[in-house]
């Protein structure tokens, strides 16, 4: 297991960061590595965001010293996305087979939970999200049929876009974790826009489907005084609970959101207009 932590951020001292700050603060470069698992453990509300990508092995999920605790789960919940080939996720007497695109969610205090893929050809490729619960809810597999969509935005705006709400709380029952997914329509390259900040909770992004030759923009910061941060395929960027978080590709694209914090109300945000950015 490769492992780091990111520290929090107060939003003044966030103004004086020159690019390789923001990268190193903010960004997470490395997602998916070949036989491993990879997290990223940010202490903004202690949310951890990785991606297990089993090949030629089954990948255990275990615990860390910062945890301090016998297992991963024994006071989390974890929110799981498929974004590669057939995969299978043991998680103690339950399997659970997933489909590109499809969600799982695992409970706290779930124990021996694991990572296969059906086909070593066509490996999957688990993106993880975790955070802190005080409760225990039953694991379940959410399709993307079981989802909750909305459509918004516009070709014109060049933002049309699907939002995939698979992990929230009219789907599956959760302590504060929260995920999803939005697709762009092809010629449309703005997400979250308008952008918006959510004092009540913090938020990560994960941006896949990016074409080998094309980059997604990542915008953060106080709306008065956003910075940006330039981003390839399958890599994940933390965003505070003070920032925005909206971004344009060069293509379109897919990504993965997921937050965590004291409020469960999906719309429970800030919104600033366009031409309130600065």
């Amino acid at each position: 297991m490769k492992f780091n932590e990111r520290f929090a951020v107060h939003p003044e001292d966030f103004k004086s960061y020159g690019t390789e700050k923001i990268r190193k603060e903010f960004l997470v470069e490395e997602v998916f590595v070949k036989d491993e698992i990879v997290l990223t453990y940010s202490l903004y509300d202690r949310y951890i965001v990785g991606g297990a990508f089993p090949v030629g092995k089954k990948l255990p999920l275990e615990s860390f010293d910062s945890l301090k605790a016998d297992d991963f789960l024994a006071r989390r919940e974890m929110g799981i996305i498929n974004v590669g080939g057939k995969g299978i996720v043991k998680a103690g007497s339950e399997t659970f087979e997933m489909e590109y695109k499809e969600a799982l969610y695992l409970g706290k205090e779930t124990l021996g939970v694991s990572f296969a893929s059906a086909d070593s050809g066509q490996p999957a490729k688990f993106y993880l999200n975790s955070a802190p619960a005080h409760k225990k809810f039953p694991n379940k597999l959410v399709t993307l049929s079981d989802a909750e969509v909305v459509e918004l935005g516009s070709l014109e705006a060049s933002n049309a876009r699907k939002i995939n709400k698979l992990l929230v709380n009219s789907i599956v029952d959760t302590c504060q974790l929260q995920m999803g997914m939005t697709e762009l329509q092809a010629g449309s390259v703005w997400n979250t826009m308008p952008a918006h900040t959510h004092n009540r909770r913090m938020e990560a992004y994960f941006y896949f489907e990016v074409p080998a030759d094309q980059a997604i923009c990542h915008f953060m910061g106080q709306p008065e005084e956003t910075r940006h941060i330039w981003m390839k395929n399958e890599q994940a960027v933390l965003s505070p609970s003070w920032s925005i978080h909206s971004a344009a590709g060069t293509s379109n694209y897919i990504f993965i959101w997921g937050m965590a914090g004291e409020n469960l109300d999906y719309g429970d945000m800030d919104t600033f207009q366009p031409k309130e950015l600065k």
